[in-house]
């Protein structure tokens, strides 16, 4: 009975969860090994064995989230609503804590420019005519404000529903926010937030 993978992936999952934890309230830069490994129970030996660097670590975890978004579309037959499809897929690719650090305030915008490479987001708009010359820069608008948008909501603990962030996202998209603004429209699921 060997018990060593499982020591092992227990340590290093737990690295990871430090590294994650610390770095979804401060850049990597200031993260030390040190505190990791102190946060972790471990000794800064221990953290080497698994990882040459912060940096190593923070792709280690970038792979993994990946990994698992490629896994997920590859499981999945996309339906005609693709950014719930994409939602879910982001939903489902790692713990929200891991989410929550990569696509916090100081997550790396090479990790944002990725997720834009890897998610099928062009998808997203249907009968978009690519060859336009203004094609790009719509689909980046498009691109960016979804994610924003995912990073607020990972950001606020998931306060709305994803069908409810869908709707929203949906409503945005076709109507602009001139309904929102001139009608003050409030939370219906708050119905004292109108009262001043």
């Amino acid at each position: 009975m060997n018990k060593q993978p499982e020591i092992t992936d227990k340590t290093r999952q737990t690295f990871i969860n430090v590294f994650c934890d610390l770095y979804s309230q401060k850049p990597i830069e200031k993260i030390s090994i040190q505190e990791i490994a102190n946060q972790s129970g471990y000794n800064r030996s221990t953290f080497y064995q698994y990882f040459t660097d912060i940096y190593e670590l923070l792709d280690c975890v970038e792979e993994r989230v990946f990994k698992s978004i490629n896994e997920e579309m590859a499981s999945r037959e996309f339906s005609t609503h693709t950014f719930q499809d994409a939602l879910q897929c982001l939903e489902n690719a790692e713990e929200i804590s891991v989410l929550k650090a990569l696509l916090g305030d100081y997550g790396s915008v090479h990790f944002v420019e990725r997720l834009k490479r890897e998610i099928p987001f062009e998808r997203l708009i249907v009968d978009f005519p690519t060859n336009d010359v203004l094609a790009p820069y719509i689909i980046e608008f498009y691109i960016s404000t979804l994610i924003s948008m995912f990073r607020l909501w990972i950001r606020n603990g998931k306060d709305l529903s994803s069908e409810e962030l869908v709707k929203l996202v949906d409503s945005l998209f076709a109507n602009g926010i001139t309904p929102y603004h001139i009608f003050g429209m409030v939370n219906p699921r708050r119905p004292d937030s109108n009262k001043k």
